[in-house]
């Protein structure tokens, strides 16, 4: 092989380069990167100076001396040495192909005598012979990118002077920019550049890298390295973009950064890895924009040649012509050099690393191959590039699917580029249509983008199998994939059909057929799907694509009003759904109940849209709605929803716009609707449209306060007359049942949301209650309404005399109307109608939160007559309820197997509803504390059902009290194991299904901890001690050898061992065998439950301990480190797979093999340890170290926490053995033993403090994600999310939301114990 010598400025190197075209992909066997052998001088880096150096004399540090051939045989000589040393990396696509094109440049450029060059200000180190050395700036060019403090232009112009200057010096800082912006803090001097290859640099600087420090640039957190990132890609950018008109074709600077960037991104270590490959992508997606410029330039020289070459031969110009031509020979050379370094770039960096196991990297390298393919598509987007889309649509992180979609999205939205995806779509369609159920939702939404761009770029490639998969997305709870799901759907079956109506009715002037079109095409999808129950989700989907539509409220109106519509039932009912639903939406402007936005507010311009809307729906709908309520009066489930129009008008306007006939007509036609109606839902809306009206503040007031007294006039006497029909008659039949029920029903409606104390109803409704008491004589429908009568006449009453002006006769006297009320309701609650019970046990739990102790809070000491606390038989009764009506199996349901499913909805709604009641008077203090024992035993067995809300409650009672809470826990597991034990006895009791769950439910007691091993501690303590006792309260028969029949508890408490500290498990051990030392026990016959406990409590046990800081315990990673003589072995065996016929072996590891201040033989003494406690560093041995057992009783102190009593007390050994007097026995003979263990402990004294914060956080260092146990939570079975809470407001006027006294469904229960606690519980 024949070998070119160019002389460069600085020194002498080999080139050569074979450049293939760009879109051949190589096979991946050639892989593109640098040798590994450290004898190897092949590396680029290495042979930029392998040929020349320079002598800088005293004197005249200017002068450069370079050595080249003298003769042939010296020529010839070197040039087989270069061969050689080229030889040993053929594996490396760029150095192989550079070493073939050296003759093509150097034929190029005639060679010249190199300048003299002006001294630079660098730093400079003196060597022991008196000669001196350029050395790179340590940090100029990162630390101004860093900054970004000047433009990236003029840095780069300022490298690129210093780079004509001196090129080996300019491309030393140019490479230390790059390791400086991995995170490493080593540098390549002069000497390393020299003297090694590329493998032995990267090698080197691994060696040097840290580890152990989890952040680098591209990760690092804070204000200074927010902006590294883009700065570091725009520096890459004009590096490339400055360099383009000359500099780019050299083949120093590029060619060895290339092989630069290629070696690094082979390192295992990650910030290496992770900032080459970026470098490396953006430096390949400047490389394009190149290409594609040179592209247009050859396009344009090639248009210009012809039309030059067809002139006439007298117009002709052979120089014009030559000169075309030879800048079409440099352009096309330019071309294939900048597509060979594309080439090497992809195949020596891409197509390894779009698979990298950083799913950072993946996400890089699909971000800019998807940009390579929109702008250089005549390259690039080609079947061979696409399947690394295709391939990586499966990827398990959401960010690189992310990429994937957001590049085929760019692609398909471009109409001149889908003729060439038609391959692409038929292989991978089915992929991207089932990532419309992707479980991460911004991922799931740009699916949903990208079908619609594939929609309408693409005519018949979706099927409609296809469409159908996406339709029911329209209904999911989060608003963003909803609202993707809508406008797919709007543009799949609403947008075609609206557009042909609309141009074929272009000749009449505002036509509403498009519009009519539009709203009968949204009923035939919402009524014929049957995907859902509910048209405002549907509604929300469709508001950002086609809310104009929507808002399209005459359309609705005249459909809704018109006489031959011919409109079904069903069809009428979602109309007038569809219209509230878009009325609500155009005047709050937020989603329905239960999907999620991510948006906090509104902005000026959507808030003034809102506001217009408002005005517009109002002003058209004031004049139409009694129309409406006229025309469906009759049908409760139509005229309910049309009610609720009025909550989202501008009332004003009835006064502004003289619309007060209209009024009329409304208040005429509400109170037909009332009279008419006794359905709940009508009620309600009809009593808070009322409400809504009797606003002081508006003119129209006195009007509408006339017409609510006529109608509670006009109930008023007509529950008079058939209240004394029932108190004098002893039968009434159904007719007069029914008129009676539904009246209180009204009058209970309207009391909820309108103040009706002035009509007295309080003594005739508890007359009537004190009757079905009784008796028993009063129907269920008429004792159910007349329960809330009662309830609401007291809560209003309390509203009046909230104010401090209050006498004490009438807060006697409301006191004395509660206590009545309480005593019938708890006579209700063993009443033989159900429903009567759980009403009762509703009211009665309300009323005792809303008069207990808590009232008194915020400066109303004067309530303190009101507050009542219930007897405990009533707490009792309470606790029974909760027992028979909320933790049943779902077996026991009244209706079993055959009833519908929206039925056992609604049952599971009522059992949460009415233990959420039980739990909120737990946590507020009206019951005992340890009746939550009789709701925390059933957590395991209805988790499923109740977890949520038993959780939670868990979570509060431990914030109030945690000693307190874990008695509780402990009391739980004694009263089930009791009940087990009356029912089936001692023998073989732990091998019985119900004993298994009581061990999960132990377990889940466990976890409920928390990783805070510190804090709990004396509470497991405490826990374990009180566990042992009772597992020996009962002791079996003197001279019998049978184990005592609590043993069996000792199998549930060994559940909380990992929770211990060593120390203190040998404690307990001690205790437990003192304790035993009571029973008689047969030799050599050791009790099962003994042996299961003792072995939770061993040395070995220490699986799930913790450090005292709450984070786990890990062993040591193991540290190997080969000796030179086998990683000289590694090298050589990689040189030989790097052989043109051979299989590509495992890259050789980079990253650090021997961390320095590590001797190996310690680490290998580490791992042949074995045990957990040996892997820490010496003198740390806290929980395992035998040393600890001598540990004096100071040792065990535990710093005091104000978050539960207890905790500040020493935990010693006496702590343990304290409180009774039948244990002074075995207290003596532990107290003898344990001083002389702190005999020999005295001399540890000077040894590590067993809770020494400073020394566990140095000699730790365990990663927080490791502390926490999962524990895989089933699903609530139930997708509905209803509970019941009242709210009492203690202002002036009136209680609940709005002025309203509520009992109403809500989704959320408060609970708040103490000040401002608050509970939210959701199914």
């Amino acid at each position: 092989m024949e070998t070119w010598w160019v002389r460069t400025p600085s020194s002498l190197f080999s080139l050569s380069r074979s450049w293939t075209t760009m879109p051949t992909l190589r096979s991946s066997s050639s892989r593109y990167h640098s040798s590994s052998s450290p004898s190897s001088t092949s590396s680029p880096l290495r042979r930029a100076v392998a040929g020349g150096r320079r002598s800088v004399s005293a004197a005249s540090s200017s002068s450069v001396s370079v050595a080249i051939p003298c003769n042939d045989g010296d020529s010839k000589q070197t040039s087989e040495g270069d061969s050689e040393s080229l030889s040993a990396g053929e594996g490396s696509d760029f150095e192989d192909s550079l070493r073939r094109n050296g003759k093509k440049r150097a034929a190029k450029r005639p060679l010249k005598p190199t300048p003299a060059k002006l001294p630079k200000k660098r730093s400079q180190t003196v060597r022991a012979n008196g000669q001196k050395e350029s050395e790179p700036p340590a940090s100029d060019l990162f630390d101004a990118v860093k900054g970004a403090k000047s433009d990236m232009q003029s840095l780069v112009d300022e490298w690129l002077d210093s780079y004509k200057q001196d090129q080996d010096a300019a491309f030393l800082e140019l490479v230390n920019f790059f390791i400086r912006s991995c995170g490493c803090k080593g540098t390549v001097t002069p000497e390393m550049f020299k003297k090694m290859s590329n493998s032995e640099i990267i090698r080197h600087l691994t060696e040097q890298f840290n580890e152990d420090s989890g952040d680098y640039p591209l990760t690092a957190s804070g204000p200074s390295w927010k902006k590294f990132q883009g700065s570091f890609c725009e520096f890459v950018r004009t590096l490339v973009y400055q360099c383009q008109y000359g500099l780019l074709y050299d083949g120093f600077p590029m060619d060895n950064l290339i092989s630069l960037l290629t070696g690094l991104s082979d390192s295992q270590v990650r910030a290496f890895r992770h900032t080459s490959t970026l470098a490396a992508m953006k430096l390949m997606t400047s490389l394009v924009r190149v290409a594609l410029q040179l592209s247009l330039h050859k396009d344009n020289n090639q248009r210009q040649y012809e039309a030059e070459r067809n002139k006439g031969p007298g117009q002709r110009a052979p120089e014009r012509l030559e000169s075309l031509l030879e800048k079409r020979r440099e352009l096309q050379e330019h071309q294939e050099e900048i597509e060979g370094m594309m080439n090497a770039l992809f195949r020596g960096v891409f197509v390894h690393r779009y698979r990298d196991v950083l799913p950072e990297i993946r996400a890089i390298c699909i971000e800019e191959i998807g940009s390579w393919m929109q702008s250089y598509s005549t390259s690039f987007l080609t079947d061979s590039y696409l399947k690394y889309i295709g391939w990586t649509l499966h990827d398990k992180h959401r960010d690189v699917r992310l990429k994937c979609l957001k590049a085929l999205k760019g692609l398909y939205g471009n109409q001149d580029l889908t003729s060439r995806l038609e391959l692409f779509t038929s292989r991978f369609k089915d992929r991207m249509v089932s990532m419309v159920m992707d479980r991460e939702y911004d991922v799931a939404v740009e699916a949903v983008r990208l079908l619609i761009v594939i929609l309408k770029s693409m005519d018949g490639v979706l099927t409609d199998a296809d469409c159908e998969s996406i339709y029911p997305v329209v209904y999911a709870s989060n608003r963003a994939l909803a609202s993707a799901a809508g406008e797919f759907l709007y543009w799949k079956l609403f947008y075609p059909e609206c557009e042909t109506r609309a141009v074929g009715g272009r000749e009449r002037r505002r036509s509403p057929r498009p519009q009519r079109t539009f709203f009968y095409l949204l009923l035939s999808f919402f009524v014929e799907s049957e995907l859902h129950d509910h048209a405002a989700y549907l509604v929300d989907s469709l508001w950002d694509c086609a809310g104009p539509l929507l808002k399209d409220w005459e359309s609705l109106t005249s459909l809704l009003l018109e006489k031959d519509q011919n409109l079904g039932d069903v069809q009428e009912s979602t109309l007038i759904e569809i219209l509230v639903s878009s009325v609500r939406q155009a005047s709050e402007g937020h989603p329905p109940v239960g999907r999620v936005t991510g948006k906090k507010g509104l902005t000026p311009k959507e808030r003034k849209i809102q506001a217009d809307d408002k005005v517009k729906l109002t002003e058209h709908l004031i004049p139409l709605l009694p129309q409406l309520l006229a025309k469906f009066s009759a049908d409760a489930e139509k005229v309910a929803p049309l009610l609720q129009l009025l909550n989202y008008f501008d009332l004003n306007i009835y006064c502004t716009r003289r619309l007060e006939k209209h009024l009329e007509l409304l208040l005429q036609q509400l109170q037909e609707v009332v009279v008419k109606h006794a359905e709940p839902a009508v009620l309600e809306a009809g009593a808070h449209a009322l409400y809504l009206l009797c606003n002081p503040e508006f003119t129209f007031f006195t009007r509408v306060d006339f017409a609510r007294s006529q109608l509670v006039d006009l109930l008023t006497d007509r529950f008079q007359q058939e209240l004394e029909e029932l108190l004098q008659s002893s039968f009434l039949d159904e007719d007069e049942v029914y008129s009676l029920a539904a009246t209180l029903k009204r009058l209970s409606a309207f009391y909820n949301a309108h103040d009706l104390t002035r009509w007295e109803l309080h003594e005739p409704c508890y007359q009537l209650l004190r009757k079905a008491v009784d008796t028993g004589e009063v129907p269920h429908q008429v004792t159910l309404p007349a329960l809330t009568l009662v309830y609401f006449s007291i809560l209003w009453t309390l509203t009046h005399i909230s104010g401090s002006d209050a006498s004490q006769k009438q807060l006697l006297d409301l006191k004395g109307r509660m206590v009545a009320f309480c005593e019938l309701c708890q006579s209700c609650l063993s009443d033989v109608d159900s429903e009567i019970q759980e009403q009762a046990f509703v009211l009665l739990s309300d009323l005792l939160l809303i008069f207990s102790p808590q009232m008194i809070i915020g400066g109303r000491e004067f309530l303190r007559p009101l507050v009542f606390i219930p007897e405990a038989t009533l707490q009792s009764e309470l606790a029974s309820f909760l027992m028979d009506h909320v933790f049943i199996q779902p077996g026991e349901l009244s209706g079993g197997h055959s009833q519908e499913d929206h039925l056992q909805i609604e049952q599971l709604h009522q059992r949460r509803r009415l233990l959420a009641g039980f739990c909120k008077l737990l946590l507020y203090g009206v019951l005992e504390m340890d009746a939550a024992s009789d709701v925390f035993k059933h957590y395991s067995k209805f988790y499923n059902d109740y977890g949520d809300i038993i959780k939670e409650t868990l979570t509060r009672a431990r914030q109030i009290d945690r000693s307190h809470c874990s008695r509780i826990l402990l009391l739980s597991l004694k009263q089930l194991y009791t009940e087990l034990l009356q029912e089936q006895g001692p023998q073989g009791l732990n091998e019985l299904p119900a004993f298994i769950e009581m061990r999960d439910l132990a377990r889940r007691f466990a976890l409920s901890f928390g990783p805070q091993q510190l804090q709990n501690r004396d509470l497991v303590v405490m826990l374990h001690k009180e566990g042992i006792k009772f597992s020996l309260s009962e002791l079996p028969p003197a001279g019998s050898s049978s184990q005592p029949p609590n043993l069996a508890f000792l199998e549930l408490l060994a559940e909380f061992s990992p929770r211990l500290f060593h120390q203190d498990k040998q404690l307990l051990l001690s205790y437990l065998e003192k304790c035993l030392q009571r029973v008689s026990q047969a030799p050599g016959r050791p009790w099962g439950p003994v042996t299961t406990y003792c072995h939770s409590l061993s040395p070995g046990e220490n699986t799930a301990e913790v450090s005292p800081q709450g984070y786990p315990r890990s062993k040591k990673r193991r540290v190997e480190g080969p000796s030179r003589q086998h990683r000289e072995d590694v090298s050589a065996s990689q040189e030989e797979s790097l052989q043109p016929n051979s299989i590509p072996a495992t890259p050789m590891l980079t990253s650090t093999a021997v961390k320095s201040g590590q001797p190996l033989g310690a680490s290998e003494e580490m791992e042949e340890g074995g045990s957990s406690e040996l892997a820490f560093p010496q003198g740390l041995y806290l929980l395992g170290n035998p040393r600890s057992r001598s540990l004096s009783p100071q040792h065990f102190q535990t710093p005091l926490n104000p978050s539960g009593p207890g905790l500040g007390k020493q935990l010693t050994r006496l702590s343990l053995m304290e409180e009774d007097e039948e244990e002074l026995e075995i207290h003596d003979d532990l107290s003898g033993d344990w001083q002389g263990s702190g005999k020999s402990s005295s001399s540890s004294e000077h040894r590590l403090d067993l809770l020494d914060s400073t020394e566990l956080n140095t000699e730790v260092s365990v990663p927080r994600t490791d502390c926490r146990r999962q524990v895989k939570r089933p699903q609530p079975r139930a997708a509905v999310s209803v509970t019941w809470g009242f709210s009492v407001s203690w202002g002036r006027g009136s209680t609940g939301r709005g002025g309203e006294c509520h009992l109403e469904d809500t989704a959320v229960i408060s609970l708040t114990p103490g000040p401002l606690l608050g509970l939210c519980i959701l199914l």
